[in-house]
């Protein structure tokens, strides 16, 4: 069933709300939360201080909302990638690749989020980082279910935990897009996803280790 059709005072409302966030996430971005007042805010925004105030309560409440908002809609991007067509290896490059595009098209708010989740302001994000660790603990469980799809349907050999197989492609996603972002020239992030699925598909072990003698690694 279709939502309820927003009307035209709604729509602008929404359209004002987003200004502000943008406004709001390059001076974040910029000059880090403790830097930034609200003034600022409305005066980058294009909007009076009262204005501002009727739709964040401060701008805690307005940090808050634009951490929220971006988080859902990553989480939301890269669920999609997971959950479409395709065998278990498609989907894992599809990951990888939506990922990538996703860091690329929002640096300003990856920044930010890597920034603030490092311990910049964890005061601010008390109550808020429950909500996104959950939402990523989700998105894990997702991610996790398509190796143990692959373990179903024979493509993967059961080397480990699912849970613990997704674990791993993530934090190596991660490693790869924090190195770019740093030095985009020095570490582009692969434009070949089974660059990163290879570390984790291919043994490190030669074959001649991996098979003989007191060198062996077994699952548990």
């Amino acid at each position: 069933m279709e939502g309820r059709k927003l009307s035209r005072r709604q729509r602008e409302r929404q359209t004002q709300r987003q200004e502000m966030l943008a406004a709001a996430l390059e001076l974040f971005s910029e000059k880090g939360y403790h830097n930034v007042s609200m003034h600022e805010i409305a005066a980058r925004s294009e909007f009076a201080i009262g204005t501002l105030y009727k739709f964040f309560t401060g701008k805690e409440d307005l940090y808050k909302a634009l951490i929220r908002e971006k988080c859902e809609r990553f989480h939301q991007v890269l669920t999609e990638a997971i959950e479409g067509a395709g065998d278990e290896v498609e989907r894992l490059r599809r990951y990888i690749e939506v990922k990538g595009a996703v860091f690329r098209d929002n640096v300003p708010s990856i920044r930010l989020y890597l920034a603030e989740t490092r311990g910049a302001s964890f005061n601010i994000m008390a109550g808020l980082d429950r909500e996104i660790r959950e939402r990523y603990a989700q998105f894990l469980d997702s991610l996790a279910g398509v190796f143990e799809s692959g373990f179903r349907n024979g493509l993967f050999r059961p080397i480990g935990r699912s849970f613990h197989l997704a674990v791993a492609l993530d934090s190596l996603c991660n490693a790869f897009l924090v190195l770019w972002l740093e030095d985009p020239e020095k570490h582009p992030y692969p434009e070949d996803p089974d660059t990163i699925l290879n570390l984790l598909f291919e043994g490190l072990l030669s074959t001649s280790e991996g098979r003989g003698g007191d060198r062996r690694f077994e699952s548990h």
